[in-house]
């Protein structure tokens, strides 16, 4: 019974990942803060045909977290196949008005999370052949002025990444980074509801003047970023490793 562990698996993305996994099979470890959500997300996997699911609420950025999941993983299932690393939101704003908190509690949560959760399940991923999803995100290849956290933190996700991959080379694990671009998720709902705020408009003119400032037809589904991962995590990826892989609707122009 191959197992997936999923971070940040209570809402938004985390939640779509959960469900794509499930319909291919997967026993499901999910983990993140609100345990109610977790519990929501547990049982539409359950209903989706997750064999099992399990589910682990804990600060994710705090160290022993990860190996803590990872344990209670191989206890249930005695196995990890995938681990897909989406956990971790961080602060947008004017850079000269960031503290070094902020930063330190973007990297904290998605950055070191990220690496922890690598480390922790490496081996029993070496022993599957498994493979490690880390989520980084478009900002990561077109800064922003108000999201130096983030695109930094994203960078760092793709550097951290591919160093990873090499080091695996050969062993039969597959390590990729999957960057999603603007999603219809609680995160961009208040995205345009900040800026509404701001530019005195309402909430339709807001999605639709950010729609056009990126440059994108529409704003992408979590189910579309869905399919990716449940690609990469699948035997059709076999010969995917160690790349970068945008799912924006065209918002990245950059090469």
């Amino acid at each position: 019974m191959r197992t997936a562990i999923i971070t940040g698996a209570s809402r938004g993305l985390g939640r779509a990942f959960a469900l794509g996994l499930a319909q291919d099979g997967f026993a499901l470890m999910l983990a993140a803060r609100d345990s109610a959500a977790l519990e929501d997300t547990a049982a539409a996997a359950r209903a989706a045909g997750a064999p099992d699911v399990f589910t682990h609420a804990a600060d994710l950025s705090q160290p022993g977290t990860a190996e803590a999941v990872v344990a209670a993983t191989l206890a249930a299932t005695g196995r990890v196949d995938a681990l897909v690393n989406n956990a971790g939101a961080t602060k947008r704003g004017d850079f000269l008005t960031l503290s070094d908190a902020d930063f330190l509690d973007g990297f904290a949560l998605k950055f070191h999370a990220t690496v922890r959760f690598c480390r922790a399940a490496w081996a029993p991923l070496e022993a599957a052949k498994g493979a490690i999803v880390n989520i980084s995100g478009v900002g990561a290849m077109t800064p922003e002025p108000d999201f130096a956290i983030g695109g930094s933190v994203n960078s760092a996700l793709i550097n951290f990444t591919k160093a990873i991959a090499k080091r695996s080379q050969g062993t039969g694990m597959r390590i990729n980074t999957l960057c999603p671009g603007h999603i219809v998720t609680d995160r961009l709902a208040r995205r345009i509801e900040t800026l509404a705020a701001e530019r005195g408009i309402t909430l339709d003119a807001a999605r639709e003047e950010l729609r056009q400032a990126h440059g994108i037809p529409r704003y992408g589904n979590p189910e579309e970023v869905a399919d990716v991962v449940r690609f990469l995590c699948s035997p059709a990826a076999a010969y995917v490793h160690g790349t970068v892989i945008t799912v924006d609707g065209g918002a990245t122009p950059g090469i």
